[in-house]
Parts: C-alpha cells; sequence; structure tokens
C-alpha cells in the first residue's frame, strides 16, 4: 500500500534493537503452554522447526529488551520498499488507528501492542528468540517481534513476490493475534491440537482475516488527528502481492518445498487456499466476518 508522502506518523508503537549476537541458541518456551503453543506456531507460520530446539529457562516478562523508539518517519521514507523501519511505523499507526476505532464502535476497551523490529536475536518476555522463529507476537507482553531481514528470506527462500502491502500483511497478521489476545480467542489454541480444522488453524486463519479487514479499512481511517488517513487504499498489484504472500505460506505449500509430502492432519495455519480465502474475507466482508471459532468448516 502507499502512504501519503506528507503523513507523519504520531505513534510510540514501534522500536529498534535489542538484537545483536549470533544465530545459535534456542527459543525460551516455558512459562506456560499458551505461550509454548503460540510461538511454536508462530514459528511454523514460516516453516520453521524447532522441534529440534532444546527449551531453557524462560525470563521474566519485564526482562525483554526494549530497543529505541523508532521516530521522524514519513510517509515518503515509508514508501522506500527498502526502508523496513519506517513502513513499519506507518503501518503501525495506520492499525493502531483502525482497531482503536473498531474497538471503540463496538463498545469495547483497546490497548495498541508495541512493535520491536530486531536483528538475529532479541529477549522477550516469551523468553530469547532467535531470527529462525520468524515474526511473532509474545502475549506475555503484547509485543510483535520482526527480524526485519525476514522479508528479504520471503522472497528469496519462499519465493513471494513482496511488496510493500505483503510487508504490512505480515505486520497485521500478528497485530491480530494481539486482537485475539484482548477478545480471549487466543485462549482457544489447544496445545496440540492439528488438522485442517484444528483450534491452530483457526486462529491463524482469523488473524489472517483481520488483516483483510485493516488493509480494506486502512484507507478510510481518518489520523489520530482526524486528517487523512495515512494509507492510500490499496492498487490491485498489491493486493496480489499480499495474497501471493498468504499463498506462499500455506501449510501444504511449505510442506511440499520440504519434500515430505502433504499432511493435512499436521497442519497449525492452514492451507494455501485457505489462507488466501479468509484474508479475502477480511477484504471483502470486514471484521465481523472474522469469527472462525463459529465457522461449521473454514
Amino acid at each position: 500500500m502507499t502512504f501519503r508522502g506528507n503523513a507523519n506518523f504520531d505513534t510510540s508503537t514501534v522500536s529498534r534493537g535489542g538484537g545483536g549476537g549470533g544465530r545459535g541458541g534456542a527459543i525460551a518456551v516455558g512459562g506456560g503452554g499458551l505461550v509454548t503453543v503460540i510461538l511454536v506456531l508462530v514459528s511454523m507460520f514460516f516453516g520453521i522447526d524447532l522441534t529440534g530446539l532444546a527449551p531453557q529457562q524462560p525470563i521474566s516478562p519485564g526482562a525483554q529488551s526494549q530497543g529505541e523508539e523508532v521516530t521522524g518517519c514519513t510517509g515518503e521514507a515509508a514508501n522506500d520498499l527498502a526502508n523496513v523501519t519506517c513502513r513499519m511505523e506507518g503501518g503501525a499507526d495506520s492499525m493502531s488507528q483502525f482497531w482503536e476505532t473498531t474497538f471503540a464502535a463496538n463498545n469495547l476497551e483497546y490497548r495498541d501492542p508495541s512493535v520491536q523490529l530486531f536483528d538475529r536475536q532479541v529477549q522477550t518476555g516469551c523468553g530469547a528468540a532467535t531470527s529462525a522463529v520468524g515474526p511473532f507476537y509474545c502475549p506475555a507482553d503484547e509485543r510483535i517481534y520482526i527480524d526485519t531481514t525476514f522479508f528479504q528470506q520471503m522472497r528469496d527462500q519462499f519465493g513471494a513476490s513482496g511488496g510493500s502491502l505483503a510487508q504490512l500483511y505480515v505486520l497485521g497478521h500478528e497485530w491480530g493475534h494481539h486482537i485475539q489476545h484482548l477478545t480471549g480467542d487466543l485462549q482457544r489454541v489447544e496445545q496440540g491440537d492439528s488438522g485442517p480444522q484444528s483450534s491452530g488453524v483457526r486462529s491463524e486463519l482469523q488473524a489472517d482475516c483481520y488483516a483483510g479487514a485493516w488493509i480494506n479499512g486502512a484507507s478510510q481511517t481518518r489520523d489520530d488527528d482526524g486528517g487523512d488517513p495515512v494509507l492510500i487504499a490499496p492498487t490491485q498489484q498489491e493486493m496480489n502481492d499480499a495474497m501471493n504472500a498468504a499463498s506462499t505460506i500455506g501449510d501444504d505449500r511449505l510442506q511440499s518445498m520440504s519434500g515430505g509430502g502433504v499432511n493435512p492432519e499436521t497442519w497449525t495455519h492452514g492451507s494455501s487456499e485457505q489462507r488466501q480465502r479468509w484474508l479475502a474475507t477480511g477484504f471483502n466482508e470486514g471484521v465481523g466476518s472474522c469469527d472462525t471459532w463459529r465457522a461449521p468448516e473454514v
């Protein structure tokens, strides 16, 4: 999506830093079954297998790396495809306004997640994480973690077409997990549950649907000062890029890439078709269409 060139982002949501060190080590998956499930499922979101990583001692929610607050970004900077930092800052500004407006319209209390951009490894409220995990949401500290090198990997390793909206879709998906955390839906995920209709798949597809709803609503959501929206409605090519990203990370496609054959009973995030369909459902029908938990089949 394209940001208004003169847009100034007023948010303290995004920080950068807290990384460094080597790529070795393992993610800490202690601290409760839900945290374990979420981190493992989110790692599988991008086809990463954590089963060979040994659990370590969890860290306290207050011990995570804080990073340095991102400031001074403009719409013009966010439109530069190489400037991931400002794109995430602009996306966070838009998502904050969209979800605050949506919750207020339903008489619900809303609070933003924070977003931390890191390099190689990071300390989180859920434990220590490395780039191998991919983008993820940690409910313990209500923070989204994104390694800024991931989007290049998304193109090079997974064959995604890329583009600005494909990157923002990833942020929108993780923001969707925060929305589930606020509504209590995240706690519906059952540890070890898998398959095309499983709780894990329903959770991931709802997050995709929420991302689609934001994409459609972003260009209609006023800035926090009542001014014009920071984002312009997506072009068909930009929407194609987002749909391509959703397809690229479908469980069936990732299993095919691994050479091990497709086994639907092990799915935790949904097939390419499911992910595209629910992203499109959110885009076309809005937040109210995203109750994957009540759908007879997803």
